[in-house]
């Protein structure tokens, strides 16, 4: 588990310095919050979820 940890670190500056034009850095930093949204997305999906059980009395 500890590898595949190390190998999905990506370094954000070194990608940033070494881009070719502002759109790639968009792109990096669009890249970079998608894990993050995703994450927040499927939380609140299982809050909601949870909560429409407990309000249904099951």
């Amino acid at each position: 588990m500890n590898v595949v940890l190390f190998l999905q670190q990506v370094d954000v500056a070194k990608k940033m310095e070494t881009a070719p034009d502002s759109s790639y850095q968009i792109g990096v930093v669009i890249g970079s919050f998608i894990p993050f949204v995703i994450l927040v997305g499927v939380a609140y999906w299982m809050y909601n979820r949870a909560k429409k059980r407990d309000q249904n009395g099951f």
